[in-house]
């Protein structure tokens, strides 16, 4: 007896077992980009910051620029256009015969008035002309020029060639014995008549008339045989056998110097003052003699306010 076979389930049998044998054995990465992620937190890797990226403009950091440029300074204009010139920064004194020595400006600045500082300069107010013979001379000055219609002073300085010498307190018994002068208002120059050559002091006698003993080649002051005379016959010297604290006198050096001066006759006032110890030198004088002394260290002007002429010489025999 022949027997019917179902085949449906030998087919479904063959089936699965040719699916099963298509499958792979390889595990597939997934691909996709997942949101950005932060690190790990540890041992609990389960929790999962997300890192939120802001793309909204105004939350985007500006460019960095490059910096902006300097603004443009322009120079400062001279407001000054009237100032007076004199040819050089330092001007001298000349050799003249019956007459004075005048300077004038080398522009036209136009009119106005015309100042001078410190006292000690002869200048005419309305042409600005300047009398070098009539000047005190070896200093520092400023000038000024205040052209008409205006109220601005227009300033300039101008050294007038010359000898000085410095307000000083000389001690004699700390070996401070010389009292030297300086050359064209400026005590760091090398003095044209520190060799002796080409300068004479005194020229008129007029300082050793009255006991002040100047070296005639090189302008020097001996403040010892000033003080005490050039020897015992001398009776004394410039303040007599026993000089009084405070006392003073005033002397003339008339000098000639061979420079741009071109040996012309000058002469300066030099104001010499005994004291016999420091602390009896009035405080007012003291002050006076220190400012000045400073300001010419300094490079300024001697004095602004007063004339500075005479220099101060204070001799002090005893510290």
């Amino acid at each position: 007896m022949k027997k019917n076979i179902n085949l449906y389930p030998l087919l479904a049998i063959a089936l699965l077992f040719f699916l099963f044998s298509c499958s792979k054995d390889v595990t597939e990465t997934n691909a996709t980009i997942g949101s950005l992620r932060s690190a790990p937190l540890g041992p609990v890797d389960s929790v999962v910051q997300q890192v939120v990226l802001i793309t909204d403009s105004q939350f985007t950091v500006p460019p960095v620029l490059p910096p902006a440029p300097f603004p443009q300074v322009q120079a400062p204009q001279n407001v000054c256009s009237a100032l007076p010139i004199y040819g050089d920064t330092i001007i001298f004194p000349q050799p003249v015969s019956g007459s004075d020595y005048i300077v004038t400006p080398v522009n036209n600045p136009g009119p106005g008035k015309y100042l001078s500082w410190p006292v000690g300069m002869c200048i005419d107010s309305i042409t600005g002309a300047i009398d070098l013979t009539a000047s005190e001379t070896g200093l520092k000055y400023a000038i000024g020029f205040v052209k008409s219609g205006t109220t601005d002073t227009c300033m300039s300085t101008l050294v007038v060639g010359g000898a000085s010498y410095a307000d000083s307190v000389y001690v004699l018994s700390e070996g401070e014995t010389n009292a030297l002068p300086y050359f064209d208002g400026n005590p760091q120059l090398l003095s044209v008549c520190a060799t002796g050559n080409g300068c004479s002091f005194d020229v008129t006698g007029s300082a050793a008339a009255q006991k002040v003993i100047v070296n005639t080649s090189t302008g020097v002051i001996d403040l010892e045989k000033t003080l005490n005379g050039t020897s015992l016959l001398s009776l004394g010297g410039a303040f007599g056998l026993v000089p009084v604290n405070g006392q003073t006198i005033t002397t003339n050096i008339y000098y000639k110097m061979n420079d741009p001066s071109n040996d012309a006759l000058q002469h300066i006032a030099v104001q010499v003052v005994y004291y016999d110890s420091k602390s009896l030198i009035n405080i007012a004088l003291l002050n006076n003699v220190l400012t000045k002394l400073d300001n010419l260290i300094s490079g300024n002007m001697i004095s602004l306010s007063t004339n500075p002429r005479p220099p101060l010489v204070v001799i002090v025999r005893h510290n």
